[in-house]
């Protein structure tokens, strides 16, 4: 006979456990302190198994029944409903303790592993950080309850202090956080995919950069002057000779440089476009480096930091210098040195746009070595570059090498 509410209700404890029998298998276990639970009993595979579905009075007779019931679905699909509710526990364990913070984490980690397309340091480190701007507002919640509104509005925050291209990149960040947790069967779908257009678009800003001879001139006759710190003017001077990015030169260390090919080999780990680039270096370059080893080298970084050789030198330090040389940011930045080069070269029309593209990196993958003749020829141009411009200091005169690599 099934059970009735004041029956359940009314239940007095034994000595010893006892069943009080409903239908379909569902019955409620009295124990003697008083407890009662409901359990179902069922038969798998010719097995008999029970499931334990819950306390009375938290699970009521109606929300018991409908739980049996909801169970032999389950049989009858050929499922086990306690490996099912097993699962589902497991599962929801799993969801609980991933927020999407924890989810960032795994997804920037695997970034950073990610084979040739693996970020670089200065990427990683970046991306790192747009990430956590998220963690005060969305961090911390689980990435299945995040919805396109959680996301706008973390990203609008961002916005609202005037930082454009930071809302814009951490969006772009947030959706391909939300992407690898599809990937990875955390979520159905990316909750980004409908925000595109939301933010204002930032107004596009380049790099300062002085790219008029007589201009260029000036500035290398400054730095020729400058009275710093010694090794910041050694890295303003070759900055101006291999326009590598900042980041690059920063980074340079003696053991990639060549002394006999005259080759500075930059790994594939801190490129931007993740392929090893080989810098010919000129004669100059050479006499430079070999001025500065005894001070920094001749080991470690070329240029350390100036509180500990342990780490390079610090990303502001050559705009910093730059701006004490009288040059404001929209005039000239350290990474002006490139757009110098790229303008100076293209209207000199004496290299081809590809080779100028690939001194700077930015070509298909070099197959030339950078010891053969092609290469010497290379050396040999990064001799001549900049030899046309007015009153260069004897140190760049020829020889600037803003034709390096690919001319």
């Amino acid at each position: 006979m099934p059970l009735s509410d004041a029956a359940v209700r009314n239940a007095k404890p034994r000595a010893k456990p006892y069943k009080m029998g409903d239908s379909g298998g569902l019955n409620l276990q009295v124990q003697p302190n008083g407890s009662k639970l409901w359990r179902m009993k069922y038969r798998l595979l010719g097995k008999e198994k029970k499931l334990a579905i819950g306390p009375y009075p938290e699970i009521s007779l109606s929300e018991a029944r409908r739980r049996r019931d909801k169970a032999r679905e389950q049989l009858h699909a050929g499922l086990d409903p306690s490996r099912e509710k097993v699962k589902a526990r497991q599962h929801a364990e799993v969801v609980a303790g991933c927020t999407f913070t924890t989810v960032a984490e795994e997804y920037c980690s695997k970034r950073k592993r990610d084979g040739a397309g693996a970020w670089a340091t200065a990427t990683a480190a970046r991306c790192e950080y747009l990430l956590s701007l998220l963690d005060g507002s969305i961090g911390k919640l689980p990435i299945t309850d995040i919805a396109p509104i959680d996301v706008l509005e973390a990203v609008r925050r961002i916005e609202r202090r005037g930082k454009l291209e930071s809302a814009r990149r951490t969006l772009q960040l947030a959706g391909s956080v939300f992407r690898y947790a599809v990937a990875t069967a955390r979520i159905p779908s990316d909750p980004t995919r409908d925000l595109r257009g939301a933010l204002l678009t930032p107004k596009v800003t380049h790099y300062g950069a002085i790219v008029e001879p007589e201009k260029v001139g000036e500035l290398l006759r400054a730095i020729d002057g400058y009275d710093g710190f010694g090794i910041t003017k050694q890295a303003l001077l070759l900055a101006a000779n291999v326009f590598v990015r900042p980041g690059e030169l920063r980074h340079a260390m003696w053991s990639e440089i060549d002394f006999e090919e005259k080759v500075w080999t930059i790994p594939a780990e801190k490129m931007k476009m993740r392929r090893a680039h080989h810098v010919p270096l000129s004669q100059q370059v050479i006499a430079m480096l070999e001025d500065l080893r005894p001070v920094t080298g001749p080991k470690g970084y070329v240029f350390p930091s100036v509180r500990s050789r342990a780490r390079p030198m610090s990303e502001n330090t050559l705009n910093s210098s730059l701006r004490r040389l009288g040059y404001r940011s929209e005039e000239m930045t350290s990474h002006g040195f490139r757009s110098m080069a790229s303008t100076l070269l293209n209207e000199s029309g004496r290299r081809s746009s590809d080779a100028i593209e690939r001194a700077l990196a930015h070509g298909e993958k070099d197959t030339h070595s950078p010891i053969s003749p092609i290469g010497a020829r290379r050396r040999k141009a990064a001799s001549a570059a900049v030899g046309t411009l007015p009153e260069i200091p004897a140190q760049f005169a020829p020889q600037t090498a803003s034709c390096q690599a690919g001319l």
